[in-house]
């Protein structure tokens, strides 16, 4: 893609490793795949009263603390059984040592945000993480 290229140029100038571009684009080209994914959106017929457990592997890279912060968002309805398996397959697939619950934030509001009909649960999760009197994230 001409757009990719001239992007990767762009912040290969601005002095990010191309390496790290081609992955940052990569990672959206996913997001925006699952949109049209059978996969996903199968998962909103399932009750709602069904456990997710994670894999072993899930549990490598979301520690209690990211378990517990996507469940708490599904529990209040910012997450639902598809946007919360596309916040579990993008957070896993982010290679960093360490990868905390604002890391996980910030994927939260990437898939909400691309997705449609998510605005309500996007100013939700945006809510819960901007002090609205500072602007500050908690």
């Amino acid at each position: 893609m001409m757009e990719n290229k001239i992007l990767t140029d762009e912040l290969s100038d601005a002095g990010f490793q191309k390496d790290s571009v081609f992955k940052a684009l990569a990672w959206i080209e996913s997001l925006a795949d699952m949109q049209n994914s059978s996969e996903y959106s199968s998962l909103s017929a399932k009750p709602l009263a069904s456990i997710r457990v994670f894999t072993a592997l899930e549990c490598l890279k979301l520690d209690k603390d990211c378990r517990g912060f996507v469940y708490f968002l599904e529990k209040i309805g910012v997450l639902n059984p598809e946007t919360r398996e596309m916040v579990i397959d993008r957070a896993t697939q982010i290679e960093s040592k360490s990868f905390s619950v604002d890391d996980l934030k910030w994927v939260v509001l990437m898939v909400l945000f691309n997705l449609p009909n998510q605005e309500a649960a996007f100013t939700q999760l945006e809510g819960l993480m901007f002090d609205e009197a500072g602007g500050t994230m908690h």
